[in-house]
């Protein structure tokens, strides 16, 4: 079952079980997803990859996180409590990320593989680290653990 299936299977049982706190995050995901039909229009997709949707999730939790800090510095405790639970939410449909532990083991082995030996060679080693292991690194902390180690 494709992860858009997942979703939208998940929403109606939400919008079934009248669940106030994941129907409208649901709603929120679905609808990304439906713009990009959209936009995908001419070439008659009726349902986008894994990938995609997975990409759009990150979006999504990129943009909230970016509210969140927002909303830490304004003290808007009531937002960011809704904030932190539609990313709990949008997470549950995403792979696992890697701890930040992890993430710094996995940066130094591709640095090593690649053979990067400055800052020069950081987009190498960003590169290599999407091709592999896209789906479960945090892009935000690989690129300033990168630097820290190709300082």
């Amino acid at each position: 079952m494709s992860l858009q299936t997942q979703i939208e299977e998940k929403l109606n049982q939400s919008l079934k079980n009248k669940d106030k706190s994941l129907y409208p995050t649901l709603r929120l995901i679905v609808s990304g997803i439906k713009d990009v039909l959209i936009a995908n229009r001419t070439k008659e997709v009726k349902e986008i990859s894994d990938q995609e949707v997975m990409s759009i999730l990150k979006k999504m939790v990129k943009q909230r996180n970016e509210s969140c800090e927002v909303y830490k510095k304004a003290g808007r405790t009531e937002l960011l409590e809704i904030e932190i639970k539609e990313i709990e939410i949008i997470n549950s449909f995403l792979p696992n990320q890697l701890n930040e532990e992890d993430t710094k083991k996995l940066c130094e082995e591709t640095i090593k593989k690649v053979g990067a030996g400055s800052i020069k060679d950081m987009g190498k080693v960003m590169g290599d680290l999407k091709k592999t292991h896209g789906d479960v690194l945090d892009f935000s902390k690989v690129g300033s653990i990168i630097k820290i180690i190709l300082k």
